[in-house]
């Protein structure tokens, strides 16, 4: 089985199964033996995952792949929306952050860096406003909890009740949406 290995300074190992392919994520003291021995040990979970990734992505419905000019218009109006909805929700959650960015990104909707710097998708532009507000609360609420834990998970549905609604829309609708930016 081929697949890509990241070191970072995570604590685990974990596989990020796409229909293009696996990226092994490890921490940086772990050897090539143990990845290996990881990926061997799941190797039955990864394909399956795997096949169904790829299934999924070839059910989405064929939109036309964005321009470059679609993309420097969703940028600009995101640039433009988004610091309005953060500085709403920044009190909500009880945090600051940095700076913003806007990227045309194929896998992520958004991220916060341990320094409070905000990375956000400008595919976001083509969801609905629930769903932009979602992630937006999700992003901050990492400057709280840098994890995905039940902590974590109960302060987004603190500031934002509905938040399972609109991320499922998204884990539906967004492949379709990213698909536009992939090709």
């Amino acid at each position: 089985m081929e697949y890509q290995v990241i070191r970072s300074g995570r604590k685990t190992i974990a596989a990020q199964i796409t229909a293009q392919g696996v990226v092994v994520r490890a921490p940086q003291r772990c050897t090539d033996k143990e990845i290996a021995a990881f990926v061997e040990k799941n190797r039955d979970k990864i394909e399956r995952y795997q096949k169904r990734a790829i299934a999924r992505q070839d059910s989405l419905p064929d939109e036309p792949p964005l321009t470059p000019e679609d993309v420097r218009k969703l940028v600009d109006k995101a640039k433009a929306y988004l610091p309005q909805r953060l500085q709403y929700y920044a009190p909500l959650v009880g945090v600051t952050y940095g700076r913003i960015t806007v990227r045309n990104q194929k896998s992520r909707w958004g991220s916060c860096s341990a320094k409070g710097n905000l990375n956000f998708n400008c595919l976001l532009m083509l969801c609905p406003k629930e769903v932009i507000d979602s992630v937006i609360v999700h992003e901050l609420c990492h400057r709280k909890e840098m994890n995905h834990s039940p902590q974590f998970y109960a302060e987004v549905r603190r500031v934002f009740p509905e938040y399972d609604r609109w991320n499922k829309w998204l884990k539906e609708h967004g492949p379709a949406i990213m698909k536009r930016m992939t090709g």
